[in-house]
């Protein structure tokens, strides 16, 4: 094997490896979010209510003010619903922030939030299931936005 061969090969095999890593330990598998699939949705409302309405509120409205910082300097937990920003993010985003807390790369190192990381007491498919639920509250002009919007990263365009 020439050098360059050897280079290229070892370059290769350090992307398999990262890539494995991102999605094992980062952002999972969001292609398993499906706001069509009743279960799923039903399985969403469930662990919403359970853990995310106590910051995000019974109908996904956010806490008041959620744009401006509190005295702590941390800002409100957003909204849900047509009215935040949540819907702007790709399903892998949402999924890995879910799972590991706002935390590098969605935030910025040291970034203080009051959003906790739920992978250690939430499945993947309990947060794909919470994840469904969200999206299916968005009205339908959201999600043909949100579609066209992220269709570029999707290869749908």
């Amino acid at each position: 094997m020439n050098s360059s061969f050897q280079k290229y090969f070892v370059l290769i095999a350090v992307l398999i490896v990262l890539a494995a890593g991102v999605f094992y330990f980062g952002a999972g598998d969001p292609r398993r979010i499906d706001v069509r699939d009743p279960a799923q949705v039903s399985r969403g409302r469930v662990v919403y209510e359970q853990r995310c309405a106590v910051c995000h509120g019974q109908r996904l409205e956010g806490q008041p003010d959620w744009r401006a910082r509190l005295p702590n300097g941390r800002l409100p937990a957003p909204p849900h619903d047509d009215t935040g920003h949540t819907w702007h993010h790709p399903d892998e985003v949402l999924f890995a922030i879910v799972k590991n807390g706002l935390v590098p790369p969605y935030a910025p190192a040291g970034y203080g939030s009051d959003m906790p990381a739920f992978g250690p007491v939430l499945s993947d498919e309990d947060i794909r299931a919470v994840l469904a639920y969200i999206e299916n509250h968005w009205s339908g002009e959201v999600a043909k936005i949100r579609e066209e919007m992220l269709a570029p990263s999707r290869g749908t365009r």
